[in-house]
């Protein structure tokens, strides 16, 4: 699977642990930035992140603090179902009833553990489709 990672400097850690589980079950990754701690804007990765997921890639990934700003900076490009996710439940409806295709995560409120369970989720859980499909064409 193609997947597109971004985060701002609250998320870089995470990224990182991220990225490595990522790549060890054989997924395709594209790391956008940023590439330290220091101090960046978080919409910058957002939209690149949202790009490529426009263009092509399977899901997109985006960390930021609270996981709120990169997932309105996201949602402002057409095709992303940018869906901040904090517990497992919230994960799967995301993907059964929203057909998100990029998770945002909020790193100083979850474990990078706890977010890479909540990776998982996204990106085996499937869109159900059916009564849903109107809806999310009407996003």
């Amino acid at each position: 699977m193609k997947i597109t990672i971004g985060s701002d400097h609250a998320g870089f850690e995470y990224k990182t642990k991220i990225i490595e589980y990522l790549e060890n079950n054989n997924h395709n990754i594209l790391d956008v930035g940023t590439h330290s701690q220091n101090s960046v804007d978080y919409p910058d990765y957002a939209h690149l992140v949202a790009e490529e997921v426009v263009v092509g890639a399977d899901f997109g990934v985006l960390i930021c603090g609270s996981g709120n700003g990169v997932s309105m900076a996201a949602n402002k490009h057409k095709k992303i179902r940018a869906a901040l996710c904090w517990n497992k439940e919230i994960t799967k409806l995301a993907r059964q009833h929203n057909n998100a295709n990029i998770i945002s995560l909020p790193a100083r409120f979850l474990s990078i553990k706890e977010c890479v369970e909540l990776i998982k989720i996204f990106l085996t859980e499937p869109f159900e489709g059916g009564r849903h499909s109107k809806r999310v064409d009407k996003i």
